[in-house]
């Protein structure tokens, strides 16, 4: 039974890791660069993108679009489309209460409706898990997550692959740290445990800070050379 269930996981990953190398050329072929935004529920994934997309990015500002990945409802996409980028709904919903993560082809099922030849990155901000989202690559070609001060030191330790899988942890709501009992120290060194190369970022969408340092990183993504998969 164990082998049985092992092979099964292993032959979904791979159909999907299939269908995000399609993805990956559709995205390639119109020159886009593509980050999957991942976090748990809460940690402030779109308030961020609120903030960081209020004006322009750097160097000329890159032109943003965003795949917003929800279980169910629009509220995340309307206040982004408040922005003036292109912002396009996926909704998992559907048999026991909606998928937890995008998948390579719920990305797929929306490529159509992209305007990817508008667009030089392409932020996918997925639902909000600190579990399956890692499993499952989309045709990315960067990860990023966030962590808030409010969820505790312990996640990189009970969430490994999650801290693992990405090259830049935001850690946001930092103006609340005066309020909290958090060892923000403490939280750090879990995270140098589990991925001492992944940069780390300050942030808070309501006071400001750590913005203009995130809008300069997602400006230095979009003239990456397209990663391999």
């Amino acid at each position: 039974m164990h082998r049985t269930r092992v092979r099964v996981v292993e032959d979904a990953l791979d159909a999907n890791n299939t269908i995000a190398r399609a993805n990956r050329a559709d995205f390639d072929r119109e020159d886009v660069v593509v980050l999957n935004l991942m976090s748990a529920p809460g940690a402030g994934k779109t308030s961020l993108l609120e903030a960081t997309l209020a004006a322009p990015l750097p160097g000329g500002g890159p032109r943003v679009g965003v795949l917003e990945g929800d279980v169910q409802g629009s509220l995340d996409a309307d206040r982004l489309a408040d922005r003036h980028v292109p912002v396009v709904q996926l909704n998992t919903a559907g048999g026991f209460g909606g998928e937890c993560h995008l998948d390579a082809n719920m990305v797929r099922s929306a490529i159509d409706q992209l305007p990817l030849s508008e667009i030089e990155l392409l932020v996918i901000e997925n639902v909000g898990n600190l579990v399956c989202p890692a499993e499952f690559r989309v045709g990315e070609d960067a990860r990023a997550m966030v962590c808030s001060v409010t969820e505790g030191e312990d996640k990189p330790l009970k969430y490994p692959l999650m801290f693992r899988a990405c090259e830049l942890v935001v850690i946001n709501k930092i103006d609340l740290l005066p309020h909290l009992d958090f060892d923000l120290d403490l939280l750090l060194h879990h995270l140098d445990a589990v991925n001492p190369h992944a940069r780390r970022m300050l942030t808070s969408a309501r006071t400001g800070e750590g913005i203009e340092e995130l809008r300069e990183w997602l400006s230095t993504l979009a003239a990456r050379a397209p990663a391999v998969l």
